[in-house]
């Protein structure tokens, strides 16, 4: 699967919005800069999850952009079938059924496709705003760069087992 640039800006905005949801609406201006996104593209984006009932705007001095919903009820899945269409990478499940029961020479590699698309599909349908923003897997203690001497692995002693020995 491949999310457009502005899947993935739709997606940062959104990210953001879930990390402040409780604190109001937010400045256009305030997610442009703190996600390193083009303000005007963002306004556009913006629009369109307004548009799609994800975000709410509010208007005046403390106006900007919130989620319309928690985190916890707005899917990955929704946010780019709005920005980027279907989330197959190889067509929808009813094309791809179709072909495997038509192409048997195929079927196979069909098959394949098919399961890649349901299991993309499952994992972004089931992952949330609250689940990527949490983000509970553990930095990574120590990143390796290129230079650096690797730890050399610890000397294993040969072993000896009693009674192979010879007699001395």
């Amino acid at each position: 699967m491949k999310i457009s640039q502005k899947g993935l800006y739709a997606l940062q905005a959104m990210m953001m919005l879930a990390r402040r949801h409780n604190q109001g609406a937010i400045k256009i201006r305030d997610i442009a800069y703190e996600e390193n996104l083009p303000e005007k593209f963002l306004e556009l984006i913006l629009l369109e999850m307004k548009n799609a009932r994800m975000v709410e705007s509010v208007r005046g001095a403390k106006g900007g952009y919130a989620l319309r919903r928690p985190p916890s009820d707005i899917h990955l899945s929704e946010i780019i079938r709005l920005i980027d269409g279907p989330l197959a990478p190889f067509g929808d499940a009813e094309q791809l059924r179709a072909l495997i029961d038509k192409d048997h020479a195929h079927r196979a590699l069909y098959q394949v496709f098919l399961d890649v698309r349901d299991a993309a599909a499952h994992i972004l349908e089931n992952t949330t705003l609250a689940d990527i923003v949490k983000d509970p897997r553990p930095a990574k203690a120590e990143k390796r760069s290129r230079g650096k001497k690797q730890k050399e692995p610890p000397t294993l002693l040969p072993m000896v087992v009693p009674g192979t020995g010879s007699k001395g």
